[in-house]
């Protein structure tokens, strides 16, 4: 009996490293169907998930343990899409209860538990992290887009992969339009609302450069008022304890003329500091520099009798 216990041990710790395991991977490394069945009996030491899929403990799933339980029952060839996928890529999201997999058209599997699975004839291409394949980030921000309905939720996801630079908003479109098309229409009018989504890339790279760096959050695209509330100028970033802004230098902004009026907000005290995007997106030492630089500066001066209008507080 030692043995045989030693021995699905054994065989466990080879098929199952992250504590989930396929029951025909067991029974390649000689886990009987009986021994099998004893340990997943109810209070017995393993859990079966899903079909053909196994728990060897009955401790809570964490989400590795939950996306290859649900891609090993979804079969070969099936991909990880919508949030989790977006997640992978380095978006900062947090996944819903269900695994979303992109399973083939012709495989005749239905959604279980917390696998929601989606034949398609239209696979995309996987990009394979840690042994699990996930969807590009344009297929994965769609695939998550055609089951959302909420205006306010749809910005924001369609935002997201260009916000933190996986892909760019001509991609979405293509995506959009190369897909089925059904469910898609407030995608698609929420996406052209959007635009080219410049600036919500340029704010993602600004985020990143200062996610390291030892500054306060700034308030992001504020209105800078003199003291009679007229408005001076537009930053997109802004340290109010400070009196500083950061300006993106980008041709399509929403406010062209007031955001560059330099010389009114310089006379008002406040510091400026202006990034080009190309030294945004190429030389982040640089900015970082030219930022702690600026806030230094500007901390030593008195704050500027100015007021911020519009501010929004910056989220990751």
């Amino acid at each position: 009996m030692g043995r045989s216990t030693s021995a699905t041990r054994a065989a466990a710790a080879v098929v199952a490293p992250d504590g989930v395991a396929t029951c025909a991977g067991l029974r390649r490394e000689g886990v009987t169907p009986g021994v099998l069945a004893s340990r997943c009996r109810p209070g017995g030491p393993w859990r079966r998930l899903l079909p053909g899929v196994v728990q060897l403990g009955t401790e809570q799933l964490n989400r590795r343990q939950q996306l290859l339980a649900a891609t090993w029952y979804a079969g070969p060839g099936s991909v990880v899409t919508a949030l989790d996928a977006l997640h992978a890529h380095g978006a900062r999201v947090s996944p819903p209860p269900e695994v979303h997999v992109l399973v083939p058209v012709q495989r005749r599997v239905c959604s279980r538990d917390f696998a929601r699975l989606e034949r398609t004839s239209r696979l995309p291409q996987p990009i394979v992290r840690d042994g699990i394949a996930f969807a590009p980030p344009a297929r994965a921000a769609i695939d998550a887009a055609r089951h959302e309905s909420s205006p306010e939720r749809l910005r924001r996801l369609l935002s997201l992969p260009v916000y933190y630079g996986l892909c760019s908003g001509s991609e979405l479109h293509a995506e959009l339009a190369r897909g089925n098309q059904r469910g898609t229409a407030a995608a698609r009018e929420v996406l052209r609302g959007l635009g080219s989504l410049t600036d919500v890339h340029l704010r993602g790279s600004a985020s990143q450069v200062l996610d390291n760096l030892p500054l306060p959050p700034p308030l992001w695209r504020v209105t800078v008022c003199n003291r009679q509330g007229r408005p001076v100028g537009v930053v997109d970033a802004w340290w109010d304890e400070v009196g500083l802004g950061w300006q993106f230098d980008t041709d399509d902004n929403e406010f062209p003329v007031q955001k560059r009026n330099d010389l009114a907000l310089i006379a008002t005290g406040v510091v400026i500091v202006r990034t080009p995007p190309e030294q945004l997106r190429d030389d982040v030492r640089r900015t970082a520099r030219e930022l702690v630089s600026a806030f230094t500066a500007a901390a030593k001066r008195p704050r500027p009798q100015v007021l911020a209008m519009g501010m929004v507080t910056a989220t990751s």
